[in-house]
């Protein structure tokens, strides 16, 4: 089973979901939780004493559930848009970064 199939089961399971403007809420809260960790991680805002360490790939995966949903709620195959961003790489920074 694909990730967005995944996820699609698991909210129809626990309620639906939220409205659009919600789930962005909470795929900005996801990234800031991210940012935290990797200026932590990188040493440039350590983290105040009794903050306990969060994984950065389980920060990363919360963000990801997060974008899921939002796809998932506008019908967007994710799949298929990200072979359109590869494509469009490709042809526009493939010579430039080589």
């Amino acid at each position: 089973m694909e990730l967005q199939e995944m996820v699609d089961k698991w909210i129809h399971e626990h309620g639906g979901y939220w409205p659009p403007l919600s789930m962005v809420c909470a795929a900005m809260e996801e990234l800031g939780e991210v940012s935290r960790e990797i200026n932590s991680l990188e040493g440039y805002k350590p983290k105040k004493s009794g903050i306990k360490n969060l994984e950065l790939g389980e920060e990363l995966a919360d963000l990801l559930f997060s974008i899921i949903c939002i796809a998932n709620h506008y019908k967007i195959d994710l799949g298929e848009e990200i072979k359109k961003v590869f494509d469009k790489f490709t042809k526009r920074d493939s010579i430039r970064f080589c």
